[in-house]
């Protein structure tokens, strides 16, 4: 996907801002994906474009992304998740995480990445699990329905076979290795009160610690693709500028508005990240 570039004198107004930054946090929202060939499930119409069936079912992503459906129908339930897994591990990361890798490697302090993504592309791109927080958890992990007590499992061993006319499941689903229950994806879902965020929580202390190492240097926060339709990535994005004085770097082709002090650009991720990189 192809977007117009951001103005010249708002990327030199970044890059200078980059250029005195000693820390770097990359907070990323679904938009970042876009340019990767990821869907934008932005309103039901996005969403049903993406995925045809559900919209003769009239489902909405919202109303498709909750845990009950592991319960009630699991060929449904994993048909979703089981597509989407085998989707992003098809996806090759686009070079806009190279230029994002690029940054983070010459902070002197180093960098942090915070996604409420879920496709483990940061992790694909060669960033550092261990300087990673995936807020809302991640697909290629999965936890026992019946809460066995396994704990938290990667998905590498599991291959979801979806019916590509109905997107439902076709059995075997996956199984907990323990005790044979149904396995769900760990994310965070809507109304979901069995997620187990254990993995997360370790995230984000991690994440925790390397604030207090980088407090008073320059931190600079490059925000990417983060909507206000799930808040929770521009939300941390500005409690980074409240609370630690950092500057924000808002990337987001359709909600580019930022605090007083900060800077927007209205135009994709990879198109503006190539053009820092020039910058720069």
């Amino acid at each position: 996907m192809t977007h117009a570039a951001p103005s010249a004198e708002a990327v030199a107004a970044a890059a200078a801002v980059l250029r005195e930054a000693e820390a770097l946090v990359i907070a990323a929202g679904a938009g970042l994906g876009v340019d990767s060939g990821l869907p934008d499930f932005r309103g039901p119409e996005g969403f049903w474009q993406a995925y045809p069936p559900y919209r003769a079912l009239g489902l909405r992503f919202e109303e498709l992304a909750q845990p009950r459906w592991f319960t009630q129908d699991p060929r449904l339930a994993w048909g979703f998740y089981g597509h989407r897994l085998g989707l992003y591990r098809r996806t090759a990361p686009h070079d806009g995480f190279r230029v994002l890798r690029a940054l983070a490697e010459r902070m002197p302090a180093g960098a942090f990445v915070f996604t409420s993504n879920v496709d483990g592309q940061f992790q694909r791109a060669g960033f550092d699990p261990t300087r990673i927080v995936e807020r809302h958890g991640a697909l290629d992990f999965v936890q026992c329905t019946k809460d066995c007590g396994v704990g938290i499992l990667a998905a590498d061993p599991f291959e979801v076979q979806v019916d590509p006319e109905t997107l439902r499941a076709v059995p075997p689903l996956p199984a907990c290795p323990a005790c044979g229950a149904l396995l769900r994806p760990n994310v965070l879902m809507f109304n979901d009160a069995g997620w187990d965020d254990t993995r997360t929580a370790a995230q984000v202390d991690r994440l925790e610690v390397w604030l207090g190492g980088v407090a008073g240097k320059r931190l600079v926060v490059v925000e990417c693709g983060a909507g206000r339709g799930v808040p929770t990535v521009r939300h941390f994005s500005e409690s980074m500028t409240r609370m630690l004085g950092a500057r924000l770097v808002r990337i987001n082709l359709r909600e580019p508005e930022v605090p007083a002090g900060h800077l927007g650009l209205a135009a994709g991720a990879r198109v503006t990240l190539r053009a820092l990189e020039t910058a720069l």
